[in-house]
């Protein structure tokens, strides 16, 4: 199980000044050749005991500020936020022969920003936001599916539905983003920004 990537390089003197604008151009190049959710990231954080964990969440805004995703805050991944905020973010885009790799801090979004973004959710979303306790165990799928049901009765479809006090957005501070374009003989280009000190990015190239 082999592949050979045949996709043309990546220089320097392509970069954008700073990796927002970079990953802007490399996400547009994704919606535009048609990959499936890609927006889909992967997510490792770490506990207290420095044991790492990931999980699949999808990413709902990105700026200068960072990139940020919505999540239950008393699921595992919130409670090891909670304990150690340095995460890192993986895009796979695999079809492309293409990945980022974002690392920095990470905080909670302003309750207007969640609210804002809750009320653009399916119905059926806001409702599984209220009906499960993220990582906590649960009896049976008809236990969950009976919480849902009640919530259903409750906030029928039509009727506004509030976001829930323990969930809410998270914004990831970017204070490296690594640019990953696979070469053929796995000699892949990877350019990475680093954050200075001023605020401002420095550029390094790293062996693959």
């Amino acid at each position: 199980m082999r592949a050979h990537y045949r996709e043309v390089g990546f220089a320097e003197e392509e970069l954008a000044a700073e990796p927002i604008a970079q990953f802007q151009r490399w996400f547009d190049d994704t919606v535009h050749g048609g990959l499936h959710e890609p927006n889909a990231m992967i997510l490792a954080t770490v506990d207290q005991a420095g044991r790492p964990s990931q999980r699949t969440v999808l990413l709902k805004g990105f700026d200068e500020r960072g990139f940020v995703f919505f999540s239950n805050y008393a699921s595992r991944k919130g409670r090891e936020i909670e304990g150690n905020p340095q995460v890192s973010l993986l895009f796979p885009w695999h079809p492309i022969a293409r990945q980022v790799i974002v690392q920095g801090p990470v905080a909670r979004t302003g309750r207007d920003e969640t609210a804002a973004y809750f009320r653009t959710r399916p119905h059926g979303s806001q409702l599984g936001a209220w009906a499960s306790e993220q990582s906590a165990p649960v009896a049976s799928r008809a236990a969950l599916d009976g919480m849902y049901a009640e919530l259903a009765a409750r906030y029928p479809e039509g009727e506004d539905v509030p976001a829930p006090p323990n969930w809410g957005g998270y914004r990831v501070r970017p204070e490296a983003v690594e640019f990953w374009q696979g070469r053929a003989n796995r000699l892949h280009d990877r350019l990475r920004y680093e954050r200075a000190a001023d605020g401002g990015w420095s550029v390094g190239r790293l062996c693959p």
